[in-house]
C-alpha cells in the first residue's frame, strides 16, 4: 500500500521531531562556538606583538632599533641610555605583560583584587611580610642616576600599555581574568626584585618546623632532625619547649618557595680550555612555567654592550656577559632569617616586652581589595624585629607570637650592583659593584677576557650575639639581636685557584675553619660534586663539554645509597615484580635517562623512604615547612650505616626493615602508575614536563596554553636538573635558563630559554626553545648587529 508523505508524518515517531530539534540546537551552539572562537583568535591575533615597522614613543629622544632575530631574542640598540631602557621596558612589555603583572600583584599581596576570593589567604601573607613595604623602601636609597633607569624602564612599560589599551590589544589572558592592568611604576621593578629574593633566601620555615618538633615530640627525636645540634642547645631548646604555639594552624599555610630552588655554576681558566681563554657556564634553577621565569635580552648603547637574561618587569640584565667579561650566580642560601618569639602586652595588644620594658609595634593599614567582594580590613603588627608572621592566617590577637627578621625586608640596593655588572671591564670593577648587592646571597663566578677567574659569595648575612639557634630565638632578650654582617672583606672568595676551575652548585663554600656562620643547610652534595668530576676529567675541556655537563644525567645519590640500601632487601621475601626491580637497580649505570625503569625506582623509593619515617607522625600539613628534608633523611641513612640509627629509624624498625618496606610500597606504586609488565617501565613517562601557564589551573584554558608534554630524565640531584612534584610527577623545577660562554669570543653565547621567549601564545617564539631545552641543544646568540639586522626590525621612534 502506497502512504502519502502526510500519513508518514503522522506516523512517525515524536521522538525523531525531538531528535531535529536537538540536531538544530547542537548546530546552533556549534556556531555560536565558532563565532566565538573566531572573535577569540581574532583577539589573540591583534594583541600579538609588534615586532617589524615603526612605532610611537613620545618620551624617547632618539629612534631605537630593537630587532627580534630568529630565535625571538631582542637586540635593543639605542643612542643613549635612557631611550635603552625605555625601549627594553616596551619590548618586554610586548611580550610579558601579563606576567609582569601577575608577578607584581603576587609579590604586593594584590591577587585578590582581580581574581577574588582564593587568593586572599595569599595576599594576606605577602601583605604581612612586606615585599613591597622593602621595595618602596629601596627605592629611597637609591643612587639619582639608578632611580632614573627604573623610571625610564616604567616610561617604556606605560606606553605599551597605553597603545595596547587604545587599540584593545592588551593579551588575552587580561580579557579572560576580566581586568585591566594599571601603570607600571619603579617600585614594581623593585617588588619583583623582592620576591626574587623570597624564593632564593631563607630558612624560616625551617625554623618554624623545628619549633613544632620541639613541641610535639621528645627531645631526641625532636633534634635528630636537626641539620646541626644548636652550640648552645641545651638553653635555647629549652626555650623552644616553653613557648606554645600552635605552628600548625598558624603558619602551615603560609607560601614557602620551593627547597630545591638553587643553580650551578662554574668557570674554568684559560690553561684547561681548549680556546685559550675562561670558560663560563650558569643554569640557575627555579620555577619551570609558561612563559619562562627569564627573558633573554641584548641591551647596546655607547658605553655599554651586554647581553644576557632578566626577570621581566627588572630593567638591565641580571646575569650574562658584556663586551669584556661574563658572570653567573647561584643560591648561598645563607641563614639570613630569624622568628622571635614575642610577648605581648595583655594590657595593650599593639605592645611587645624587650629588656624588661613594653615597646610599642608599628600598625599598617594593608586593607585588601577583593573582585566582586567587599573590602578586607586588615593590619600588619610590625615589632623590632620585623612583621608578626603568625597571625596572617588567623586573624586572632594572641599573647605569644613570631616575628620575622630578614635582611631582604631591609632597604637593599642590588639593581645598583645590577647596572655595574653590566658596564664591569675587570674582576675589581665587578667586585665594586658587589658592594651594592645585599639580598639574595649569591654564589657569584666570574671571568674575564684578560684571563681571570673567580668566585664570592656575597650578600648581607647577620652575625648573631648569640650561636644560631635552628628554632625561634626569644625576642624579649637583647642578647639574640644581630650585631651585624659578616665584613665585606671575610666573604669567602677565590680568585684564579691552582685548579684552574671554580665550581658551586649550592653546596657548602666554606671550609671547617671559617670563622663566621652561613648556614647550617647546605644543599645536597651531589651535583657540585658531580661538576668537579667532569672538571676534573680532563686536561683540556671544549665548549661542548660545558653543554654537555649541564645537561648531564649523572645520579651521585643513587651511586652512594644504593650500595647501602639494595644488600638490606631480603630477595627471599620479594613477589616477582620486586624480584626484578631489584635486578634493575642493581644492573641501573646511575643515569637518570628517561627511557629506564631504574631512575623511577630510584627517585620514588627516595619518597617512599622518607613517607616510611614520618607518615602519620608528622602531620602531613607541616611537612611544607620541612626545610631541607632530603639532606635530612640522607645523613639519618649515612648514620644509621655506622651503627648510629637515631629514633626516627629505629621507632620504624630500623634501616633494613625501612629499606624493604619502602622498596615494596615503591614497586606497587610503580605498578600502579606504569602496570606491571616491568618491560614498559620507565622515568620519562612519569617524568613528564608540561611548562604549565598561570591560567592553566582553570580548565580547558591548559588546552590553550600549555605546550604539549614533554618526557624528561634527569631529577633533583642531577646536574641537569629536573624537580617534579610528588604528587604528580610533572616536571616543575629546574634550569629554565642555560648558558655558556667562552671568553675568547665574546659576541656570541650559547643559550637555551623553556619553553621560550613569548609570553604570547600564538608568538612562533612561545615553546619554540622546548625541543633543544629537553634535549640538551643551545641556539646561538650574536651580539654582532650584522648577525640579525636582516632579521625583524621594529623602529621605536619619537613624537616627530
Amino acid at each position: 500500500m502506497v502512504e502519502t508523505a502526510v500519513q508518514i508524518e503522522k506516523q512517525r515517531p515524536k521522538r525523531s521531531r525531538w531528535k531535529k530539534t536537538a540536531m538544530i540546537m547542537i548546530t546552533g551552539v556549534l556556531i555560536i562556538l565558532v563565532i566565538s572562537g573566531t572573535a577569540a583568535y581574532w583577539l589573540m591575533r591583534k594583541s600579538l606583538p609588534v615586532t617589524t615597522g615603526t612605532e610611537t614613543i613620545s618620551s624617547l629622544t632618539s629612534p631605537v632599533n630593537a630587532y627580534r632575530d630568529k630565535n625571538g631574542v631582542p637586540h635593543i640598540v639605542a643612542k643613549n641610555l635612557k631611550d635603552l631602557y625605555m625601549a627594553q621596558g616596551y619590548v618586554t612589555a610586548q611580550e610579558r605583560m601579563f606576567q609582569m603583572d601577575l608577578s607584581r600583584r603576587q609579590a604586593s599581596g594584590q591577587l585578590s583584587e582581580v581574581i577574588g576570593e582564593k587568593t586572599v589567604e595569599k595576599d594576606r601573607f605577602f601583605r604581612t611580610m612586606g615585599l613591597r613595604r622593602a621595595a618602596e623602601a629601596s627605592f629611597e636609597v637609591y643612587s639619582p642616576e639608578a632611580k632614573k633607569v627604573l623610571q625610564w624602564y616604567a616610561d617604556g612599560v606605560n606606553a605599551y600599555l597605553k597603545e595596547a589599551k587604545k587599540k584593545k590589544a592588551l593579551p588575552i589572558e587580561f580579557t579572560l581574568v576580566g581586568y585591566e592592568p594599571k601603570k607600571w611604576t619603579p617600585v614594581d621593578s623593585l617588588t619583583i626584585g623582592k620576591y626574587m629574593a623570597f624564593d632564593l633566601g631563607g630558612h624560616w620555615e625551617g625554623q618554624a618546623f623545628r619549633q613544632y618538633l620541639i613541641q610535639h615530640f621528645p627531645k631526641e627525636k625532636a633534634l635528630d632532625l636537626f641539620p646541626s645540634y644548636p652550640e648552645n642547645g641545651a638553653e635555647i631548646i629549652g626555650k623552644a619547649m616553653e613557648t606554645k604555639i600552635d605552628i600548625k594552624t598558624r603558619l602551615a599555610s603560609a607560601v614557602v618557595p620551593n627547597e630545591y630552588n638553587g643553580s650551578n655554576n662554574w668557570v674554568v681558566a684559560g690553561k684547561k680550555t681548549k680556546s685559550g681563554k675562561p670558560y663560563l657556564a650558569d643554569d640557575p634553577h627555579l620555577g619551570l612555567a609558561t612563559p619562562s621565569i627569564w627573558f633573554e635580552t641584548q641591551l647596546k648603547a655607547p658605553g655599554m654592550n651586554v647581553s644576557g637574561v632578566v626577570f621581566a618587569g627588572v630593567p638591565g640584565i641580571i646575569v650574562g656577559h658584556n663586551t669584556k667579561v661574563a658572570w653567573g650566580v647561584t643560591n648561598v642560601s645563607p641563614d639570613v632569617q630569624d622568628l622571635y618569639i614575642e610577648k605581648r602586652n595583655p594590657i595593650n595588644p599593639e605592645e611587645f616586652l624587650y629588656e624588661g620594658k613594653w615597646e610599642k609595634a608599628k600598625i599598617i593599614e594593608e586593607n585588601i581589595k577583593v573582585k566582586d567582594h567587599k573590602t578586607i580590613p586588615y593590619k600588619v603588627t610590625v615589632t623590632r624585629h620585623g612583621p608578626i608572621m603568625s597571625e596572617f592566617a588567623l586573624d586572632k590577637k594572641e599573647d605569644t607570637v613570631l616575628s620575622l627578621k630578614w635582611t631582604a625586608l631591609e632597604p637593599s640596593t642590588e639593581l645598583q650592583a645590577v647596572l655595574m655588572f653590566n658596564k664591569a671591564e675587570n674582576w675589581n670593577q665587578f667586585k665594586k659593584a658587589l658592594t651594592y648587592f645585599h639580598t639574595p646571597a649569591q654564589n657569584f663566578v666570574f671571568a674575564s677576557q684578560d684571563g681571570t677567574i673567580a668566585y664570592r659569595a656575597n650578600g648581607l648575612i647577620p652575625i648573631r650575639g648569640e650561636k644560631y639557634a635552628s628554632v625561634p630565638v626569644p625576642g624579649w632578650d637583647k642578647k639574640y639581636e644581630w650585631k651585624g654582617y659578616i665584613p665585606w672583606g671575610k666573604l669567602p672568595t677565590v680568585v684564579n685557584p691552582k685548579e684552574g676551575f671554580i665550581a658551586t652548585a649550592n653546596n657548602k663554600v666554606i671550609g671547617e675553619n671559617y670563622h663566621y656562620h652561613i648556614t647550617d643547610s647546605w644543599a645536597q652534595p651531589y651535583r657540585e660534586q658531580r661538576i668537579k668530576d667532569v672538571l676534573s676529567s680532563k686536561e683540556k675541556l671544549s665548549v661542548k663539554d660545558m653543554k654537555m655537563l649541564q645537561f648531564d644525567r649523572k645520579n651521585l645519590q643513587a651511586e652512594e645509597m644504593l650500595p647501602i640500601l639494595l644488600p638490606l632487601i631480603e630477595r627471599d621475601k620479594l613477589d616477582p615484580n620486586e624480584k626484578k626491580a631489584l635486578q634493575i637497580l642493581k644492573d641501573w649505570n646511575h643515569k637518570d635517562d628517561k627511557e629506564r625503569a631504574a631512575p623511577l625506582l630510584f627517585n620514588l623509593w627516595m619518597q617512599e623512604f622518607s613517607n616510611v619515617l614520618f607518615e602519620k607522625k608528622i602531620d602531613q600539613k607541616m611537612m611544607n615547612l620541612f626545610d631541607g628534608k632530603a639532606q635530612v633523611v640522607d645523613e639519618l641513612i649515612r648514620r644509621a650505616t655506622k651503627g648510629q640509627e637515631g629514633p626516627w629509624v629505629k621507632e620504624a624498625g630500623g634501616l633494613q626493615a625501612v629499606s624493604n618496606r619502602s622498596f615494596s610500597r615503591t614497586v606497587k606504586e610503580v605498578e600502579n602508575i606504569q602496570g606491571e609488565d616491568t618491560e614498559k617501565w620507565n622515568w620519562g613517562a612519569y617524568h613528564t614536563l608540561p611548562f604549565d601557564h598561570p591560567l592553566a589551573a582553570i580548565k580547558p584554558l591548559n588546552l590553550l596554553f600549555n605546550p604539549k608534554e614533554t618526557e624528561m630524565g634527569g631529577s633533583r640531584v642531577t646536574v641537569g636538573a629536573a624537580g617534579w612534584d610528588p604528587a604528580t610527577g610533572k616536571v616543575n623545577h629546574g634550569a629554565a635558563w642555560r648558558t655558556v660562554v667562552d671568553l675568547s669570543d665574546l659576541s656570541k653565547s650559547y643559550n637555551v630559554v623553556g619553553p621560550g621567549q613569548s609570553g604570547h601564545v600564538l608568538s612562533k617564539w612561545y615553546d619554540n626553545q622546548i625541543k633543544d631545552w629537553t634535549t640538551g641543544n643551545y641556539h646561538v646568540t650574536n651580539t654582532k648587529e650584522a648577525s640579525f639586522k636582516s632579521e625583524e626590525k621594529l623602529v621605536l621612534t619619537p613624537d616627530q
